[in-house]
């Protein structure tokens, strides 16, 4: 018996050491290293580790900072992470879905796409091209070449179309039954170009303080009617402490002399793209040789418009100030009010010795509070330097705004794994240094917790709606006994009227395309309609004129509305069938648990 209960005894302790040693490795517990095996995500089982993640969102980094030319911020980053993780996600769903359906693609069909619909991105090549044209003779030689293997061009054409032929062969699938009828088209038709003239009478949800108290059991008895609609991003509260770049009068002398002396390089003869190339502090269109493209009034803030409109083509413009420093702008061509424009830019920024002043509080900034997660050290900094913190209300993936201006990193700092209390490292904007203390975080979703501030703002809204109605009631039956105007002048309201407009048009004065617009549309002529509610008031409508739909130009245009329509509606049949193979996937998602454990192996 004794040797018995020894032999069980060795078993249990090998099964908890076992278990032990499995749940620490295998991240469950939290305090595992993250390694090249570590999963950020599953989907319907299949793993999607974490250096594969991190390897591609850091590919759309550096293909982002080489278009921008310059370092992204954390809220630019975080965008570009969630951007590789929804892809591979969907490339995961899809592969499950080739495999479940059985789409293959072999290596002849692989050949003949390569050969004969190559993909836009050839297709548009320069060297490609005859009379501004794709040239298919071209393309079969350069296919046949030894530079195309050499350049990688067949390799990248094979996982181009390995990736896409496959989906292509699903979404001919999904969208197989897909037919558009005359009346269909006829309908849309219809909707797009019935136009009416209507004089409404508006009933706004004026909400009081008493729409706003309501019990907690009324809100979650709306919230739980109405979940889906507030499975929104996480909020947070931040304090932030600013040290700001200020350019001083002087400064912006120096850098109005340094553009004028190369206004006059040009004047003297030198090419605007040269000149552009070399001093441009805008280095995207600098590469370029300040080429801002082609285009329509609206592209620009209005001084620079102003000042570029005001130009023949190929004139050189004074310099010209805008809030994003003094620019140089050429006019290439003009076609009415279409301009090709370049354009050279100086920041206005401060001198060197200003900008070591600066550095030098950013600096002690630093050493006092980054990283710190005792949030009085915050609070004794700002004193200590004579700052004066703000506070910012932030929305997960939305980056923080004080004033109209960005506060950069803060708002991906917040919803990164930072704990309440803790302060984070110095970012560097284009204004200057800021720090932020996390000082309160709702984490995003379907909680009712986190979404209790809006079931009460929509509850409070729907409350103030339904007091309008009687007064509209009342409204609309008066108006039946006499007129919707002396009704109106009766009540001491006022009668709106659309002129002859469609349903945007009509949408636009309403303030929505709702049921109140839908109505009027379709209500006989001269006749008192409603009260209608819809979600932002209560309206009461008389239909005064009404214009149908041509039906000979309809029937000219039938067969480009057909294939719009179904181009349409099968990007809206592929959209719906992608969300609801994500909808219906099993997806665990363990970026945020990751990223937390990051931060705590970076710190211990």
């Amino acid at each position: 018996m004794r040797s018995s209960a020894k032999i069980v005894m060795w078993v249990l302790l090998i099964s908890f050491v076992g278990g032990f040693l499995l749940f620490q490795t295998s991240g469950l517990m939290g305090s595992a290293p993250v390694t090249s095996t570590t999963a950020v995500a599953s989907v319907n089982g299949r793993d999607i580790l974490y250096t594969d993640w991190q390897r591609r969102a850091q590919q759309l980094v550096q293909q982002t900072q080489q278009q921008s030319g310059r370092t992204l911020t954390q809220d630019e980053t975080r965008r570009l992470d969630n951007q590789a993780f929804d892809d591979m996600i969907s490339e995961l769903l899809l592969e499950q879905e080739y495999k479940k359906r059985g789409i293959l693609v072999s290596d002849a069909e692989l050949r003949d796409y390569a050969r004969f619909a190559p993909p836009s991105w050839v297709r548009t090549a320069p060297d490609l091209q005859t009379d501004g044209r794709f040239d298919p003779s071209k393309y079969q030689r350069l296919l046949s070449s030894a530079q195309a293997r050499q350049s990688g061009l067949l390799s990248a054409l094979e996982q181009y179309f390995r990736s896409e032929v496959p989906k292509e062969k699903l979404f001919e699938q999904v969208t197989s039954g897909l037919y558009v009828t005359d009346g269909d088209l006829w309908r849309a038709w219809q909707d797009a170009n019935d136009s009416a003239t209507v004089s409404f009478v508006a009933f706004a949800a004026h909400q009081t303080a008493a729409d706003s108290n309501v019990a907690d059991a009324d809100l979650h008895s709306y919230y739980d009617a109405h979940k889906a609609e507030f499975d929104g991003p996480g909020h947070a509260s931040i304090s932030v402490l600013h040290i700001p770049r200020v350019t001083t009068a002087a400064d912006t002398a120096a850098v109005r002399d340094h553009i004028a002396r190369l206004r006059a390089e040009i004047a003297g003869g030198a090419k605007f793209e040269d000149v552009a190339k070399r001093e441009s502090n805008d280095t995207v269109s600098a590469a370029n040789g300040g080429d801002l493209g082609k285009g329509a009034k609206g592209r620009f803030v209005p001084d620079f418009e102003k000042a570029a409109y005001a130009l023949k083509a190929g004139e050189v413009s004074a310099p010209v100030l805008t809030p994003f420093g003094y620019h140089l702008i050429k006019v290439d061509s003009r076609t009415g009010d279409t301009l090709a424009l370049r354009h050279l830019l100086l920041r206005l920024q401060p001198s060197d010795s200003a900008t070591a002043k600066v550095d030098r509080v950013a600096d002690q900034l630093a050493k006092l509070v980054s990283g710190s997660d005792q949030p009085t050290k915050f609070d004794d900094a700002a004193r200590q330097l004579g700052l004066t913190p703000f506070r910012v209300q932030v929305s997960e993936n939305v980056p923080a705004q004080y004033n109209g201006k960005d506060v950069p990193s803060a708002s991906a700092w917040a919803f990164g794994g930072a704990k309440v209390g803790e302060t984070s490292d110095l970012f560097d904007g284009e204004d200057g240094y800021y720090v932020a203390r996390l000082d309160s975080i709702a984490e995003g979703g379907k909680t009712f917790n986190a979404a209790k501030a809006a079931v009460r703002g929509r509850v409070a809204r729907d409350r103030a709606i339904e007091r309008s109605i009687p007064a509209a009631q009342g409204l609309a039956t008066a108006a039946r006994g006499s007129s919707l105007e002396a009704a109106a002048a009766a009540a001491k309201l006022t009668v709106a009227t659309t002129g002859m407009v469609t349903r945007a048009g009509a949408a636009r004065q309403f303030g929505s395309l709702g049921e109140a617009v839908g109505s009027a549309f379709v209500a006989p002529l001269n006749e008192v309609n409603g009260p209608v509610r819809q979600s932002d008031g209560v309206f009461v409508t008389r239909t005064d004129a009404r214009r149908p739909s041509d039906k000979t130009r309809f029937e000219a245009e039938k067969k480009v509305l057909r294939g719009r329509r179904v181009q349409q509606m099968r990007d809206q049949w592929i959209q719906m069938y992608l969300a609801d193979l994500r909808k219906s996937a099993t997806v665990k998602d363990r970026r945020k648990d990751l990223n937390a454990q990051l931060r705590r192996q970076s710190t211990s």
